[in-house]
């Protein structure tokens, strides 16, 4: 699955599709976004997690997990100032266990971003149909009572 973020309106889109394609690619690496249907498109790596839900170190230089004592960035929840806490987190090079890769757009290609996810549904408008004709609405009857 990749997650794709849009710098210029702030918007992220879920795109379903296999990780493993980039495999050895590691995070701030550019790739071509062709192989998952964004013709024209280039993407940063910015990220990702793995089937664990572990998520991927820019500054750890490996494949697989580790559990560096971390102050503070990616996988650190900050306690107290200067606290040095051990955490599983993944390296930065994709290989076979991650799910998701978190990416940014860089190069905008020729189609509209929406268009080329499929989320735009357009509107097919017809000459042969019919215009609806309004009809006037009735007031309902009103009976009055007899005494």
């Amino acid at each position: 699955m990749f997650v794709i973020n849009d710098p210029k309106t702030g918007k992220s889109y879920k795109k379903e599709g296999d990780a493993q394609i980039y495999m050895g690619k590691k995070v701030r690496d550019k790739i071509d976004g062709n192989a998952i249907g964004l013709k024209g498109y280039e993407l940063e790596i910015t990220g990702g997690s793995d089937a664990q839900g572990f998520p991927m170190r820019g500054d750890l230089d490996t494949m697989g997990r580790k559990r560096p004592l971390v102050v503070s960035g990616v996988g650190a929840k900050l306690k107290e100032k200067g606290i040095k806490q051990r955490k599983t987190v993944h390296g930065k090079t994709v290989d076979e266990t991650i799910n998701q890769l978190n990416v940014k757009i860089v190069k905008v290609g020729s189609e509209d971003l929406e268009k080329a996810l499929g989320l735009v549904k357009e509107e097919v408008k017809t000459e042969d149909a019919p215009a609806a004709e309004e009809v006037p609405k009735e007031e309902p009857k009103v009976e009055e009572k007899k005494e």
